[in-house]
């Protein structure tokens, strides 16, 4: 299954739990040190679960960024609470990032009751400790209250404080075996996939209040060229007409720099030029339909 020596040698699944915006897409891109799992200031950017590898002497982590956890009765966040919730059984160790600097709220004493059954195998990540409102001692004392005895660690994952020592008790926590994929690999995710995920991150950076849940990147097509390049087509796909103007901007400047912006992240990826053809379409009401959900959130 891989080229690692599997004597001695440890593999995990590590699932990455939390509340929207605790941090746990820039720690999994810190962990496996490439971009993995898209990034911005929206909350529940993350909606599938994405895979990252990291490789050393000593084996192999798979680490599982999981949807925000989020209390909603909508069906679109309680498909990716299902998501979250649905890995946290199938992995052998859980890491819990708690957010220092936002107070302890419903949403997590609702994820510290989802952890109860899988507490002897969840590792407690206290994040963002190095801003200045962050408050440890509380999120010290909201875990000892809810999950008594459970393991804890004080990281940053933007500037990778603590990080050495969270990877250190992972490892400790992990079973003996082979590695699952090979060293060469730091995600398993298609090309088709990455792809819409760096374009709807453009979307969630540059798209008013309004627009980041309203729209979903449609897959139509893509080709190879004589010279390497793949050219992809895709439906950025909205409910209104009225966003659908915000994403193509005046005179199509938004759309010009959403395609630019990701055109230059892919560059960085792939080891063949990504052209990107991009059209916006309006779909009423697509949150609503349970089908499609289940299609584009797995």
């Amino acid at each position: 299954m891989s080229d690692l020596p599997a004597s001695g040698t440890k593999a995990a699944f590590v699932a990455v739990v939390g509340r929207p915006s605790a941090g746990k897409s820039t720690l999994v891109n810190a962990l496996c040190g490439g971009k993995i799992s898209i990034v911005s200031p929206v909350p529940q950017t993350t909606k599938n679960t994405v895979r990252g590898m990291r490789n050393e002497a000593r084996g192999q982590l798979v680490f599982l960024d999981t949807p925000g956890i989020h209390d909603s009765d909508k069906r679109l966040n309680q498909r990716l609470r299902d998501i979250a919730a649905g890995s946290l059984g199938e992995a052998d160790i859980v890491l819990y990032l708690i957010d220092a600097s936002r107070e302890p709220g419903a949403e997590e004493n609702s994820i510290a009751s989802l952890l109860g059954p899988f507490v002897a195998k969840t590792l407690i990540c206290v994040n963002k400790v190095d801003l200045r409102e962050a408050n440890v001692a509380r999120a010290r004392a909201f875990v000892g209250e809810r999950l008594p005895g459970a393991d804890i660690v004080e990281i940053s994952a933007l500037t990778e404080k603590g990080l050495s020592v969270l990877i250190d008790r992972v490892y400790e926590r992990a079973p003996i075996g082979p590695a699952w994929y090979p060293t060469e690999f730091y995600t398993d995710q298609e090309p088709v996939f990455r792809i819409a995920e760096i374009i709807r991150e453009k979307v969630l950076l540059h798209g008013r209040e309004e627009v980041p849940h309203s729209v979903y990147v449609e897959f139509i097509d893509a080709q190879k060229k004589d010279d390497g390049t793949l050219v992809y087509t895709a439906e950025l796909v909205v409910e209104r007409e009225s966003q659908k103007g915000i994403i193509i901007g005046k005179g199509g400047e938004m759309i010009k720099r959403i395609r630019e912006e990701a055109e230059s992240d892919l560059a960085g990826i792939f080891d063949y030029p990504v052209r990107l053809s991009l059209r916006v379409a309006v779909n009423k009401d697509w949150r609503k339909d349970e089908k499609l959900i289940k299609k584009l959130y797995y």
